[in-house]
């Protein structure tokens, strides 16, 4: 994967030997499961569809979509991993809730 690089506060240049700055995102660090404190929440999403979403994970992107990954085999839908929330298709809320905690992770339901 590569990794994003933004450009800091340049618009134009004269100079002939002039080369942008980058700022590199960091890789944040992942915490372990018993430190991290996930929210379950339920969305409902246009044509009367409900997603269950998963929010709050504190770490790297990878870790995200394994974690993603392995809850969607568990509940045998489809889904995404964006903008730091695995979003789950379908109401699994309790079954989601049920195997994060055999993780070890603190988790928690939120919403409605």
């Amino acid at each position: 994967m590569s990794k994003k690089k933004k450009k800091i506060n340049v618009v134009y240049s004269t100079n002939p030997n002039f080369s942008f700055n980058y700022e590199e995102d960091e890789v944040q660090e992942t915490l372990s499961p018993d430190e991290q404190n996930l929210r379950i929440h339920l969305d409902r999403l246009k044509g009367g569809k409900v997603a269950t979403v998963i929010r709050d994970f504190v770490g790297s992107e990878d870790d995200l979509k394994e974690l993603g990954k392995y809850l969607k085999s568990k509940c045998g839908v489809g889904g995404t991993v964006k903008n730091q929330e695995i979003l789950i298709q379908g109401d699994h809320r309790d079954k989601v809730l049920q195997l994060l905690k055999e993780k070890n992770y603190q988790v928690k339901k939120a919403g409605g």
